[in-house]
Protein backbone atom coordinates (compact mmCIF):
# COMPACT_ATOMS: atom_id res chain seq x y z
CA UNK A 1 0.00 0.00 0.00
CA UNK A 2 1.45 3.40 -0.94
CA UNK A 3 1.14 6.73 0.86
CA UNK A 4 -2.31 7.36 -0.62
CA UNK A 5 -3.69 4.08 0.61
CA UNK A 6 -3.91 2.63 -2.89
CA UNK A 7 -2.91 -0.81 -4.08
CA UNK A 8 -0.40 -1.41 -6.90
CA UNK A 9 -2.35 -2.05 -10.09
CA UNK A 10 -5.11 0.48 -9.44
CA UNK A 11 -8.27 0.82 -7.41
CA UNK A 12 -10.18 -2.38 -6.67
CA UNK A 13 -13.88 -2.33 -7.60
CA UNK A 14 -15.66 -4.54 -5.09
CA UNK A 15 -19.18 -5.95 -4.94
CA UNK A 16 -21.35 -5.01 -1.97
CA UNK A 17 -21.67 -8.62 -0.82
CA UNK A 18 -20.32 -9.90 2.50
CA UNK A 19 -16.89 -10.63 1.02
CA UNK A 20 -16.59 -7.15 -0.52
CA UNK A 21 -17.65 -5.44 2.69
CA UNK A 22 -15.28 -7.53 4.79
CA UNK A 23 -12.36 -6.79 2.47
CA UNK A 24 -13.19 -3.06 2.55
CA UNK A 25 -13.35 -3.09 6.34
CA UNK A 26 -9.94 -4.75 6.49
CA UNK A 27 -8.45 -2.10 4.21
CA UNK A 28 -9.88 0.64 6.44
CA UNK A 29 -8.62 -1.00 9.64
CA UNK A 30 -5.17 -1.19 8.03
CA UNK A 31 -5.11 2.53 7.26
CA UNK A 32 -6.19 2.45 3.60
CA UNK A 33 -8.85 4.41 1.72
CA UNK A 34 -12.16 2.95 0.53
CA UNK A 35 -14.96 4.75 -1.31
CA UNK A 36 -18.44 3.53 -0.42
CA UNK A 37 -22.05 4.47 -1.16
CA UNK A 38 -24.26 6.36 1.24
CA UNK A 39 -27.80 7.60 0.61
CA UNK A 40 -26.34 11.05 -0.19
CA UNK A 41 -23.19 10.67 -2.31
CA UNK A 42 -20.21 8.30 -2.33
CA UNK A 43 -17.90 8.87 0.63
CA UNK A 44 -14.13 8.46 0.70
CA UNK A 45 -13.54 6.53 3.89
CA UNK A 46 -10.59 6.26 6.25
CA UNK A 47 -10.25 5.26 9.89
CA UNK A 48 -11.10 8.56 11.60
CA UNK A 49 -9.06 7.63 14.67
CA UNK A 50 -5.88 7.19 12.60
CA UNK A 51 -4.37 10.58 11.71
CA UNK A 52 -2.12 9.03 9.07
CA UNK A 53 -5.13 7.46 7.35
CA UNK A 54 -7.00 10.76 7.52
CA UNK A 55 -4.00 12.50 5.97
CA UNK A 56 -4.36 10.12 3.01
CA UNK A 57 -7.87 11.49 2.46
CA UNK A 58 -6.54 15.04 2.31
CA UNK A 59 -3.78 13.94 -0.06
CA UNK A 60 -6.07 11.96 -2.36
CA UNK A 61 -8.67 14.74 -2.50
CA UNK A 62 -6.11 17.59 -2.45
CA UNK A 63 -8.42 19.06 0.21
CA UNK A 64 -7.62 22.14 2.33
CA UNK A 65 -6.55 20.94 5.79
CA UNK A 66 -8.69 23.48 7.63
CA UNK A 67 -11.98 21.97 6.39
CA UNK A 68 -13.13 19.34 8.94
CA UNK A 69 -14.37 15.91 7.93
CA UNK A 70 -17.56 14.06 8.86
CA UNK A 71 -17.05 10.94 10.98
CA UNK A 72 -19.56 8.23 10.14
CA UNK A 73 -20.72 5.82 12.85
CA UNK A 74 -23.29 2.98 12.87
CA UNK A 75 -25.63 4.37 15.52
CA UNK A 76 -26.38 6.91 18.23
CA UNK A 77 -24.57 4.96 20.95
CA UNK A 78 -21.35 5.06 18.91
CA UNK A 79 -21.90 8.76 18.18
CA UNK A 80 -22.27 9.57 21.90
CA UNK A 81 -18.88 7.99 22.55
CA UNK A 82 -17.38 10.57 20.18
CA UNK A 83 -19.39 13.71 20.91
CA UNK A 84 -21.36 15.46 23.65
CA UNK A 85 -25.06 15.63 22.82
CA UNK A 86 -27.21 18.25 24.50
CA UNK A 87 -31.01 18.04 24.43
CA UNK A 88 -31.32 19.68 21.02
CA UNK A 89 -28.66 17.47 19.42
CA UNK A 90 -30.27 14.38 20.93
CA UNK A 91 -33.71 15.31 19.58
CA UNK A 92 -32.29 15.81 16.09
CA UNK A 93 -30.35 12.54 16.20
CA UNK A 94 -33.40 10.59 17.34
CA UNK A 95 -35.58 12.21 14.66
CA UNK A 96 -33.28 11.98 11.63
CA UNK A 97 -30.74 9.19 12.22
CA UNK A 98 -30.05 7.08 10.31
CA UNK A 99 -30.27 9.66 7.55
CA UNK A 100 -28.71 12.61 5.69
CA UNK A 101 -28.06 14.81 8.74
CA UNK A 102 -24.65 15.66 10.22
CA UNK A 103 -24.46 17.08 13.74
CA UNK A 104 -21.48 19.16 14.87
CA UNK A 105 -21.18 18.76 18.64
CA UNK A 106 -18.46 19.23 21.28
CA UNK A 107 -15.92 16.41 21.18
CA UNK A 108 -16.28 13.89 24.02
CA UNK A 109 -13.41 13.51 26.49
CA UNK A 110 -12.89 9.91 25.41
CA UNK A 111 -13.55 10.53 21.72
CA UNK A 112 -11.32 8.77 19.20
CA UNK A 113 -11.81 10.96 16.12
CA UNK A 114 -8.38 12.37 15.38
CA UNK A 115 -7.49 16.02 15.69
CA UNK A 116 -6.66 16.06 11.98
CA UNK A 117 -10.15 14.84 11.05
CA UNK A 118 -11.58 17.58 13.28
CA UNK A 119 -9.23 20.18 11.75
CA UNK A 120 -7.95 20.95 15.23
CA UNK A 121 -11.37 22.05 16.47
CA UNK A 122 -12.93 21.19 19.85
CA UNK A 123 -15.99 19.91 17.99
CA UNK A 124 -16.69 16.82 15.90
CA UNK A 125 -19.02 16.31 12.92
CA UNK A 126 -20.96 13.03 13.21
CA UNK A 127 -23.42 11.20 10.99
CA UNK A 128 -25.26 7.87 10.95
CA UNK A 129 -26.02 7.01 7.30
CA UNK A 130 -29.09 5.03 6.33
CA UNK A 131 -27.56 3.16 3.36
CA UNK A 132 -27.39 -0.55 4.26
CA UNK A 133 -23.95 -1.01 2.66
CA UNK A 134 -22.53 1.93 4.61
CA UNK A 135 -24.02 0.67 7.88
CA UNK A 136 -22.68 -2.84 7.30
CA UNK A 137 -19.23 -1.47 6.58
CA UNK A 138 -19.24 0.75 9.68
CA UNK A 139 -20.24 -2.16 11.92
CA UNK A 140 -17.45 -4.30 10.43
CA UNK A 141 -14.81 -1.59 10.88
CA UNK A 142 -15.77 -0.95 14.51
CA UNK A 143 -14.29 2.57 14.46
CA UNK A 144 -15.55 5.95 13.25
CA UNK A 145 -14.94 6.37 9.53
CA UNK A 146 -14.09 9.83 8.21
CA UNK A 147 -15.73 10.13 4.82
CA UNK A 148 -15.99 13.33 2.80
CA UNK A 149 -17.34 13.02 -0.74
CA UNK A 150 -15.18 10.73 -2.89
CA UNK A 151 -13.90 13.29 -5.41
CA UNK A 152 -11.00 15.71 -5.81
CA UNK A 153 -11.56 18.76 -3.62
CA UNK A 154 -13.69 21.37 -5.33
CA UNK A 155 -14.93 18.97 -8.01
CA UNK A 156 -18.46 17.71 -8.48
CA UNK A 157 -19.52 15.16 -5.85
CA UNK A 158 -19.92 11.55 -7.04
CA UNK A 159 -23.26 9.77 -7.17
CA UNK A 160 -22.00 6.63 -8.99
CA UNK A 161 -18.89 4.47 -8.77
CA UNK A 162 -17.84 5.69 -12.23
CA UNK A 163 -17.67 9.26 -10.91
CA UNK A 164 -15.36 8.16 -8.10
CA UNK A 165 -13.04 6.34 -10.48
CA UNK A 166 -12.92 9.34 -12.84
CA UNK A 167 -11.36 11.41 -10.04
CA UNK A 168 -9.58 8.89 -7.82
CA UNK A 169 -8.70 5.73 -9.77
CA UNK A 170 -5.26 4.57 -8.60
CA UNK A 171 -5.26 7.02 -5.69
CA UNK A 172 -7.38 4.90 -3.33
CA UNK A 173 -7.37 1.22 -2.44
CA UNK A 174 -10.92 0.21 -3.27
CA UNK A 175 -14.47 1.22 -4.05
CA UNK A 176 -17.63 -0.61 -2.99
CA UNK A 177 -19.89 -0.31 -6.02
CA UNK A 178 -23.44 0.14 -4.77
CA UNK A 179 -24.92 1.72 -7.90
CA UNK A 180 -26.45 5.21 -7.93
CA UNK A 181 -27.12 7.06 -4.70
CA UNK A 182 -30.72 8.00 -3.90
CA UNK A 183 -30.58 11.50 -2.38
CA UNK A 184 -27.77 12.89 -4.51
CA UNK A 185 -26.97 15.81 -2.17
CA UNK A 186 -24.68 15.76 0.81
CA UNK A 187 -26.09 15.77 4.30
CA UNK A 188 -27.52 18.79 6.05
CA UNK A 189 -25.01 20.04 8.64
CA UNK A 190 -26.25 21.55 11.92
CA UNK A 191 -24.04 22.78 14.77
CA UNK A 192 -25.27 22.16 18.31
CA UNK A 193 -22.52 23.88 20.28
CA UNK A 194 -23.95 26.72 22.37
CA UNK A 195 -27.34 25.54 23.50
CA UNK A 196 -28.93 26.26 20.12
CA UNK A 197 -28.97 24.90 16.58
CA UNK A 198 -27.19 26.61 13.69
CA UNK A 199 -27.61 25.56 10.05
CA UNK A 200 -24.13 25.30 8.54
CA UNK A 201 -25.03 23.61 5.26
CA UNK A 202 -28.42 22.79 3.73
CA UNK A 203 -28.72 19.27 2.37
CA UNK A 204 -30.79 16.10 2.35
CA UNK A 205 -32.88 17.05 5.42
CA UNK A 206 -34.76 20.31 4.84
CA UNK A 207 -34.64 23.31 7.14
CA UNK A 208 -38.42 23.08 7.49
CA UNK A 209 -38.29 19.48 8.72
CA UNK A 210 -35.66 20.35 11.34
CA UNK A 211 -37.60 23.36 12.56
CA UNK A 212 -40.74 21.26 12.97
CA UNK A 213 -38.85 18.81 15.22
CA UNK A 214 -37.23 21.57 17.27
CA UNK A 215 -40.21 23.90 17.40
CA UNK A 216 -37.92 26.87 16.75
CA UNK A 217 -36.19 28.64 13.88
CA UNK A 218 -32.66 27.62 12.98
CA UNK A 219 -29.92 30.22 13.14
CA UNK A 220 -28.34 30.95 9.76
CA UNK A 221 -25.16 29.62 8.19
CA UNK A 222 -21.80 31.00 9.28
CA UNK A 223 -20.55 34.18 7.72
CA UNK A 224 -18.20 34.06 4.73
CA UNK A 225 -14.60 34.42 5.90
CA UNK A 226 -15.00 32.58 9.19
CA UNK A 227 -12.86 29.52 9.76
CA UNK A 228 -15.10 26.61 8.75
CA UNK A 229 -16.51 24.71 11.75
CA UNK A 230 -18.24 22.13 9.60
CA UNK A 231 -17.76 20.31 6.31
CA UNK A 232 -18.59 21.77 2.93
CA UNK A 233 -18.25 25.44 3.91
CA UNK A 234 -15.54 26.74 1.59
CA UNK A 235 -16.92 29.39 -0.77
CA UNK A 236 -15.67 27.68 -3.95
CA UNK A 237 -16.77 24.08 -3.69
CA UNK A 238 -18.41 21.40 -5.84
CA UNK A 239 -16.96 23.19 -8.89
CA UNK A 240 -16.85 21.88 -12.47
CA UNK A 241 -14.06 23.07 -14.76
CA UNK A 242 -16.49 25.18 -16.78
CA UNK A 243 -17.69 28.55 -15.49
CA UNK A 244 -21.19 28.43 -14.03
CA UNK A 245 -23.72 31.20 -14.72
CA UNK A 246 -26.68 31.16 -12.35
CA UNK A 247 -30.35 32.14 -12.79
CA UNK A 248 -30.01 32.27 -16.56
CA UNK A 249 -33.10 33.82 -18.17
CA UNK A 250 -31.73 33.00 -21.62
CA UNK A 251 -28.98 30.81 -23.02
CA UNK A 252 -26.17 32.49 -24.93
CA UNK A 253 -24.57 30.90 -28.01
CA UNK A 254 -21.87 28.32 -27.22
CA UNK A 255 -23.13 27.74 -23.65
CA UNK A 256 -24.32 24.44 -22.23
CA UNK A 257 -27.49 24.66 -20.18
CA UNK A 258 -28.76 23.00 -17.01
CA UNK A 259 -32.55 23.22 -17.04
CA UNK A 260 -35.24 22.84 -14.40
CA UNK A 261 -38.93 22.39 -15.07
CA UNK A 262 -41.04 22.17 -18.22
CA UNK A 263 -40.29 25.64 -19.69
CA UNK A 264 -36.97 26.17 -21.50
CA UNK A 265 -35.43 29.66 -21.46
CA UNK A 266 -34.91 31.42 -24.82
CA UNK A 267 -31.77 30.31 -26.62
CA UNK A 268 -31.92 26.73 -25.31
CA UNK A 269 -32.09 25.46 -28.89
CA UNK A 270 -28.57 26.86 -29.51
CA UNK A 271 -26.98 25.22 -26.45
CA UNK A 272 -23.92 23.06 -27.04
CA UNK A 273 -25.35 20.54 -24.54
CA UNK A 274 -28.48 20.44 -22.40
CA UNK A 275 -29.77 18.46 -19.44
CA UNK A 276 -32.89 18.91 -17.34
CA UNK A 277 -32.68 18.24 -13.60
CA UNK A 278 -36.42 17.54 -13.60
CA UNK A 279 -38.74 18.27 -16.50
CA UNK A 280 -41.68 18.07 -14.09
CA UNK A 281 -40.15 20.47 -11.54
CA UNK A 282 -39.63 17.78 -8.87
CA UNK A 283 -36.98 19.08 -6.43
CA UNK A 284 -36.18 15.61 -5.09
CA UNK A 285 -35.52 14.35 -8.63
CA UNK A 286 -33.43 17.46 -9.28
CA UNK A 287 -31.36 16.94 -6.13
CA UNK A 288 -30.58 13.34 -7.07
CA UNK A 289 -29.52 14.41 -10.58
CA UNK A 290 -27.56 17.57 -9.75
CA UNK A 291 -23.95 16.42 -9.44
CA UNK A 292 -24.23 13.88 -12.24
CA UNK A 293 -25.71 16.52 -14.56
CA UNK A 294 -22.98 19.06 -13.77
CA UNK A 295 -20.35 16.43 -14.40
CA UNK A 296 -21.88 15.39 -17.74
CA UNK A 297 -22.17 18.97 -18.97
CA UNK A 298 -18.59 19.65 -17.88
CA UNK A 299 -17.40 16.59 -19.80
CA UNK A 300 -19.04 18.01 -22.95
CA UNK A 301 -16.17 20.52 -23.03
CA UNK A 302 -18.16 23.73 -22.83
CA UNK A 303 -16.63 26.91 -21.41
CA UNK A 304 -19.79 27.99 -19.57
CA UNK A 305 -22.79 26.22 -18.07
CA UNK A 306 -25.91 28.39 -17.89
CA UNK A 307 -28.21 27.29 -15.06
CA UNK A 308 -31.94 27.98 -15.18
CA UNK A 309 -33.52 29.23 -11.92
CA UNK A 310 -34.38 26.64 -9.26
CA UNK A 311 -36.95 27.58 -6.57
CA UNK A 312 -35.41 28.45 -3.20
CA UNK A 313 -37.75 26.18 -1.20
CA UNK A 314 -37.28 22.76 0.45
CA UNK A 315 -34.48 20.87 -1.26
CA UNK A 316 -34.13 23.82 -3.63
CA UNK A 317 -32.29 25.55 -0.76
CA UNK A 318 -29.59 22.88 -0.85
CA UNK A 319 -29.48 22.75 -4.64
CA UNK A 320 -28.97 26.50 -4.89
CA UNK A 321 -26.32 26.38 -2.16
CA UNK A 322 -24.34 23.85 -4.23
CA UNK A 323 -24.82 25.86 -7.40
CA UNK A 324 -23.59 29.07 -5.73
CA UNK A 325 -20.48 27.26 -4.56
CA UNK A 326 -19.96 25.84 -8.07
CA UNK A 327 -20.18 29.36 -9.47
CA UNK A 328 -17.92 31.03 -6.87
CA UNK A 329 -14.67 32.64 -8.12
CA UNK A 330 -11.74 30.22 -7.95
Amino acid sequence: MNDLGSIPGGTLRLDTDEAGIERSAQVLRNGGLVAFPTETVYGLGADASDAAAVARIYAAKERPSFNPLIAHVPGLDAARREGVFDGIALRLAEAFWPGPLTLVVPVASGGTVSDLARAGLPSVALRVPTHPVALSLLRKVGRPVAAPSANRSGRVSPTRAEHVLADLDGRIAAILDGGSTSVGLESTVIACLDGGARLLRPGGVTREAVEVVLGLALDGAQETGETPIGPGLLASHYAPRAAVRLDASRVEPHEAVLLFGPVDPPGTETATARLNLSATGDLREAAAALFSALRRLDEAGTGTIAVAPVPQIGLGDAINDRLRRAAAPR
